[in-house]
């Protein structure tokens, strides 16, 4: 006899859709934004990074940097004016962000951060942890609200096809219910890629955007799954590894 499911697992597309989610509040939210933010901050903690800051306006990024704060930025996939680091994950990787704080601003992986920001479970999830996420959501036994990024509120591909992954296993290995259409079909969107991603996100469009700025080259390190165990949370106005708290 199959066992009940009494969980729900829901799929957001898109941030702009984020305030018409009843049970926020109650959830795990996990933010998605595969290329490249969340992949990025993933690589980070993985090189023992100690804190990132998400901030969503050049502003504020701003007077961080005149603070003293390293600062990583991008708008439209460009490195922002007087970064330390653009958002490729490739930047955070050894010495460059060891035991450092880092603030980050993104076109739209903060924007998410910002717009969840009040929500008592926050983490980060992309292919580099997937595993490790999936067996801490499972751990945990609440709601789960997968929040993906997009491209300037619009839908994509990418952050889709990774939420349908982590549905998929939740509802195959725990008690997750499917409890939207989006879940559903970013489930099925999984299925048509999982046997071949990078053939299958040649569909992506801000994959072609990344091409024209010469910025494709960390394509196949963002689809490449379990690379680490790390799982960045959401704490006060940072993130840090959960193992940490």
């Amino acid at each position: 006899m199959e066992k009940e499911k009494i969980r729900n697992l829901e799929v957001c597309f898109s941030p702009a859709n984020f305030p018409f989610y009843q049970n926020k509040e109650e959830s795990i939210i996990v933010i998605v934004d595969i290329l490249r933010a969340t992949t990025a901050i993933c690589t980070a903690f993985e090189h023992k990074v100690a804190k990132i800051i998400p901030v969503a306006t050049l502003e504020e990024t701003y007077k961080y940097k005149n603070s003293g704060f390293l600062i990583a930025g991008e708008r439209d996939g460009k490195v922002i004016e007087g970064a330390d680091f653009g958002n490729s994950p490739y930047n955070f990787m050894g010495n460059a962000v060891k035991n450092k704080t880092i603030v980050i601003t993104t076109t739209n992986g903060t924007q998410a951060v910002e717009m969840a920001k009040n929500c008592l479970d926050i983490v980060i999830g992309s292919f580099l942890n997937l595993n490790a996420l999936c067996e801490m959501l499972i751990k945990q036994n609440k709601d789960v609200l997968i929040l993906c990024a997009g491209w300037k509120n619009r839908f994509n591909l990418e952050d889709s096809i990774f939420a349908g992954a982590v549905a998929e296993k939740l509802n195959n290995e725990a008690n997750y219910s499917l409890n939207c259409d989006s879940a559903m079909a970013s489930v099925d969107l999984w299925q048509i890629a999982k046997n071949n991603i990078l053939d299958y996100i040649e569909k992506s469009s801000h994959r072609h955007r990344l091409k024209k700025l010469g910025l494709d080259d960390v394509l196949e390190y963002c689809f490449t799954p379990n690379i680490t165990k790390t799982i960045p949370v959401f704490k006060e106005n940072y993130f840090v590894e959960i193992s940490k708290l």
